[in-house]
């Protein structure tokens, strides 16, 4: 064999009031990766969530391919589809190995196995341990040497190597992502993460990781925070912006923040190289850190989006669930945020186990005296692989009989981990958004800070859809 074929495919599909497609970040960093370590490589990428094939079509693009290796990656809410798409692709393709990766594989293990007939799991950071599976082929009994993957042998047995999956402590060293890979135009005609529809980004990482015990997040790339220098990541920002004539970068860090010095000697990089940039970083800061210094040199850098989680406003359940947060030194952080005339969406969320009336109400209050200027309510969620999933399985079995992932919208979501009744914790998030909304000083700073104020009414039907939640009986659950 002179040249191996690898297929690396991001499973998710476009909803009616949620039609993101965002560049595939992990197989983008992944695909650099491989490329760089591994001669006679063939790599082909596939965005489902893009192209919003259905899984007959989607199996039929991929044999198209002839892949050796399928890598799938997929989200706990896009997994459904696993059991209808990995036969079609054993009928299509009866000689590749097919793989699961990200999200989902890191959350589920060895459970994927009771569902779908996969060859390898990977379930954690993938870039060293997708090389070695790669060099295996087409030996599978060269898998047992590979630490941390769980995979199927030629006698079904199913083994789960020892060993925790390598992963890389000089993030500096990785490639930059192979945007060359995809048609990054086509991207522009959608909605990115940050909430803004119909704009010229690159998206990028800056780190990996996060140090912070919440109860309610998977750990994929651990609990050590690892980043990329202020030079690194300058240097990407700059290739970029001349390779694809952008000025508008959205980076998708957990917390961009943690390591203070190094967001000030970005900004002081980007000066000193006269680079005219746009940034957002809409997967939230980390706001009980942000100082007066830190906010100000990502202001003067052309920082003009800005997300902040609260989470909750009951000093209770930030202990209980382990983020911790400072809100009055948040709620300040916030506040002169707002005052650089930067636009800041705020995450909350609502129904913790154990959540009280008068805690659902905190939540609405601090977020109502906030300066965000616009906010969502999400519903509590408990996904496999997380403390919260365990504390329910072990406290409240009850509460995940019925609970369903498929496609799901994390502020319609159908699911109360409270003690109180479905209504009361429903009504609450209609107050919440009525509440929030239903401000005039706030949709007047909403229209100033917005960057494209006249593309608002987009995001009326998804406010009517959340402000409405449990309103009617008929209402089909996680849509």
């Amino acid at each position: 064999m002179t040249k191996k074929k690898i297929i690396l495919v991001n499973l998710g599909l476009r909803r009616p009031l949620y039609p993101l497609a965002t560049p595939p970040m992990g197989i983008l960093y992944l695909s650099a990766y491989l490329r760089r370590e591994l001669k006679d490589l063939d790599i082909c990428v596939i965005n489902q969530r893009l192209e919003n094939y259905d899984v007959e079509e989607l199996s039929k693009q991929i044999s198209k391919f002839a892949p050796h290796i399928i890598c799938l990656s997929t989200l706990t809410t896009f997994a459904y589809q696993l059991p209808n798409l990995v036969p079609l692709l054993r009928e299509v393709c009866p000689e590749s190995w097919i793989l699961l990766g990200g999200p989902h594989a890191s959350a589920v293990r060895d459970n994927v196995f009771n569902d779908v007939d996969v060859d390898v799991v990977v379930p954690g950071e993938g870039e060293i341990a997708l090389k070695q599976i790669i060099e295996s082929y087409p030996e599978k009994g060269n898998l047992q040497n590979i630490q941390g993957i769980i995979w199927k042998s030629s006698d079904g047995q199913i083994i789960n190597n020892p060993g925790m999956l390598p992963m890389i402590e000089e993030l500096d060293e990785l490639p930059f992502p192979a945007y060359d890979l995809i048609d990054l135009s086509r991207y522009w005609k959608h909605q990115s993460i940050a909430p803004i529809v119909r704009r010229k980004y690159v998206s990028l990482f800056s780190s990996r990781g996060c140090p912070y015990q919440c109860m309610w997040c998977h750990s994929i790339f651990g609990r050590k925070i690892r980043m990329h220098s202020a030079e690194r990541v300058v240097d990407e920002i700059e290739f970029f912006a001349k390779k694809y004539n952008v000025t508008d970068f959205e980076f998708l860090d957990d917390n961009f923040n943690f390591n203070q010095r190094r967001v000030i000697e970005i900004a002081e990089l980007v000066h000193k190289r006269g680079l005219k940039i746009e940034l957002a970083f809409p997967t939230a800061i980390r706001g009980d850190i942000a100082t007066q210094e830190v906010i100000d040199a990502m202001h003067s850098i052309g920082t003009y989006l800005c997300g902040f989680s609260l989470e909750t406003g009951s000093p209770r359940l930030q202990k209980f669930t382990c983020k911790r947060l400072d809100i009055d030194k948040f709620l300040k952080a916030v506040e002169i945020t707002a005052k650089k005339n930067i636009y800041i969406t705020g995450f909350c969320m609502m129904g913790f186990p154990t959540e009280t009336e008068e805690e659902l109400q905190q939540t609405i209050d601090v977020a109502c005296k906030s300066r965000f200027h616009t906010a969502s309510f999400f519903t509590v969620t408990p996904f496999p692989g997380t403390p919260l999933y365990e504390w329910v399985k072990e406290n409240k079995p009850e509460k995940l009989e019925k609970l369903n992932y498929n496609n799901m919208d994390f502020s319609a979501m159908n699911v109360n981990l409270t003690d109180l009744p479905d209504k009361v914790l429903f009504s609450y998030q209609r107050k919440a958004m009525k509440k929030f909304y239903v401000d005039p000083i706030r949709i007047y700073r909403l229209l100033r800070s917005y960057p494209k104020p006249l593309l608002l009414p987009y995001y009326l039907p998804i406010f009517i859809h959340r402000a409405t939640k449990g309103l009617w009986n008929s209402e089909k659950p996680n849509c």
